[in-house]
């Protein structure tokens, strides 16, 4: 919660100080980098070393576990460091290719190939991290992992607010700070991990090869995986290249509406998914098939109980949410319909994000990596024929809407392949959920919707503060509603949510 909060105070400093010509450079010399760290760090590379790394660990030594993590490690720092040379020197390449649109405004392109430039050696950083955050996830340490990110976020917060009046003296714009802070966060993401992997007693080895038996299975399980959980990335990669064509602005309001929706996917989808990943790695391993289809109905179930009411609360709250979270500065009401109307389309696959981040992993640690990558395949082509199709229509809104659908279908054929993998859970009791849930968060939705349009035109005076208040207020009743609404349905996961948050706290105010 604390890293996606921070990483929305990141996204509002950058709505706030910055022009759209400037936001829209910087999102797009972020994605080329941020695409090969989903590609090789925080995607397939942590898909496929987290099995490999627990069987290491319940079947082997735990020097042998130790050295396979540093292998990796060293692989990688030497791979990506070269990998991030390359796109230096070729950056320019890069953007032309990518975002030739921008030479269309004085300074666009030539802003956008610098702030590529700057942020590639983020890559074997934040890649380094990922290791760690598997190893620690691997045994049973997840703060600290979970944590980290919130630290990059504060070096992004911090050099670019330190940097923000310097930078145009020395006749640069002042996003470069951005692109600055980029570097510091990755390295504090990095570094934050390593006391809590030396309690651990991790011993580095200087070892470097790809002929370990733990490095070829991974990058058995990697090869394909590059493809089966990039399918997103590729996604939106597609749609910001598109988006670059559409005037100035859609590259900016797209990133900001995603951005938004990644909130309760980051603290909820990704969370679930990541403690999932390390249970199913160590079933297979124990030859515990019951115990993976228990792990995996769980997950799935609180998928939809959690991010369909998100799904809801975003799409009908979008415009009050925009403007409370980004209508400052620069960001002007204009800015704010625009972006709105993106969240509503993008809040559609919410819960498919979700329910993809918790089914792929099941499928490397059940050594089956090529059904996601022939889904994933399907999904992307799927996405990019309605890219092509609904942007005529709908413009920048129609990426948005293709992102979900794809989304969308590639849930559905990971959940049937699945089924047939390990027969692991009923699809008519998780249709049913699903209905529930729908029919639950459409009332909720609507209860808060009237909630903030009479509160805000009753109390509202335009200030923040005020703006808050309606829209928690609304969010309030409206969640309360949601509660009523599955109490009176009986989904199991709600009484459970409910018994264990009345146990902690119980034990917090019983240990004061």
């Amino acid at each position: 919660m604390l890293s996606r909060i921070l990483g929305l105070v990141r996204e509002q400093l950058i709505a706030t100080l910055f022009s759209r010509t400037a936001t829209d450079a910087f999102y797009v010399s972020f994605r080329i980098p941020n695409l090969l760290r989903d590609l090789f760090a925080e995607g397939a590379m942590s898909s496929a070393f987290i099995p490999t790394f627990t069987e290491y660990l319940k079947n082997r030594s735990r020097k042998e576990a130790w050295e396979l993590a540093s292998n990796v490690m060293n692989l990688l720092l030497v791979g990506l460091s070269g990998v991030a040379l390359l796109g230096i020197l070729g950056s320019q390449i890069l953007v032309g290719r990518f975002a030739g649109e921008f030479a269309a405004t004085p300074g666009k392109f030539e802003l956008t190939v610098l702030l590529t430039q700057v942020m590639f050696p983020f890559l074997p950083m934040v890649a380094l991290a990922a290791v760690l955050m598997g190893v620690l996830n691997s045994q049973g340490t997840l703060f600290v992992p979970a944590l980290a990110p919130a630290l990059f976020n504060v070096g992004s917060l911090a050099v670019a607010l330190a940097l923000y009046r310097w930078l145009p003296a020395w006749g640069f714009d002042p996003v470069l700070g951005m692109a600055i802070g980029t570097l510091l966060g990755g390295a504090l993401q990095l570094c934050i991990q390593l006391p809590a992997l030396v309690k651990k007693g991790f011993v580095y080895s200087a070892v470097l090869t790809l002929r370990h038996p733990g490095v070829r299975q991974i990058l058995l399980l990697m090869g394909p995986g590059t493809i089966g959980l990039a399918s997103t990335q590729i996604n939106i990669l597609v749609n910001t290249w598109l988006a670059t064509s559409q005037g100035e602005g859609p590259v900016s309001w797209l990133n900001y509406a995603f951005r938004l929706m990644q909130f309760p996917l980051g603290l909820f989808g990704v969370s679930i998914a990541a403690a999932t990943l390390p249970r199913l790695s160590a079933h297979v391993a124990d030859g515990e098939l019951e115990g993976l289809r228990k792990t995996l109905a769980s997950a799935m179930r609180l998928v939809l109980v959690i991010n369909i009411p998100a799904s809801f609360g975003l799409a009908f709250l979008s415009g009050p949410i925009i403007a409370l979270a980004y209508e400052h500065g620069k960001f002007g009401p204009a800015d704010t319909l625009a972006t709105a109307r993106a969240l509503v389309f993008y809040s559609v696959g919410l819960f498919a994000y979700s329910g993809i981040k918790v089914l792929v992993p099941a499928f490397y640690a059940l050594g089956r990596p090529r059904v996601p990558v022939i889904i994933s395949s399907v999904s992307v082509a799927i996405n990019i024929a309605l890219n092509f199709w609904l942007v005529v229509p709908l413009g920048y809104l129609g990426l948005a809407l293709s992102t979900s659908l794809s989304a969308i279908g590639n849930l559905v054929l990971l959940f049937w392949q699945l089924r047939k993998s390990a027969a692991a859970f009923s699809v008519v009791e998780i249709f049913i959920l699903g209905l529930k849930m729908g029919a639950a968060s459409l009332g909720m939705g609507l209860l808060a919707l009237q909630t903030q349009a009479r509160v805000a035109a009753s109390v509202s005076d335009g200030s923040v503060a005020s703006e808050a208040l309606v829209l928690g207020l609304a969010i309030a009743i409206g969640i309360a509603g949601l509660y009523a609404a599955c109490r009176l349905m009986r989904v199991e996961e709600v009484e459970t949510m409910r018994t264990a948050a009345r146990r902690k706290l119980a034990a917090l105010f019983g240990g004061s």
